[in-house]
């Protein structure tokens, strides 16, 4: 079964951090771009950061650039997002998603999905 399932979501502090893993089973993410992706209630789904196959080109959107880091290591299939300097605006369940085509913010290009993990970020 071809899974992606992400992992390291909390509750944490304003100022805090936390590292999001996507982890692959049943394919290889070689081949794969990958996208972070987020929904905070009442708000649509937002793209937050993508990477490249190879991992030479990302992309963040502006509300969290300095702040979040995106990488892979394509040896443990698995992708991560590291968040530092949390907002309570960055609540929200985080997405993961993958497809063959380049790496976007646009939602409607991936094709494979996770379930997502919640973000809490609060005093």
């Amino acid at each position: 079964q071809l899974q992606l399932v992400e992992s390291g979501g909390g509750l944490v502090h304003p100022g805090g951090s936390l590292r999001l893993s996507c982890a692959a089973s049943g394919f290889t993410l070689d081949d794969y771009s990958i996208g972070w992706f987020r929904r905070a209630p009442g708000r649509e789904r937002e793209g937050v950061s993508c990477i490249s196959s190879s991992g030479s080109s990302t992309s963040y959107v502006d509300s969290v650039k300095g702040r979040f880091t995106i990488s892979r290591d394509n040896a443990k299939n698995t992708v991560y997002l590291q968040m530092n300097n949390l907002k309570p605006e960055d609540t929200a369940v985080y997405y993961c998603a993958a497809d063959r085509r380049g790496p976007t913010l646009i939602s409607v290009f991936y094709s494979k999905w996770g379930q997502g993990t919640q973000v809490t970020v609060s005093s």
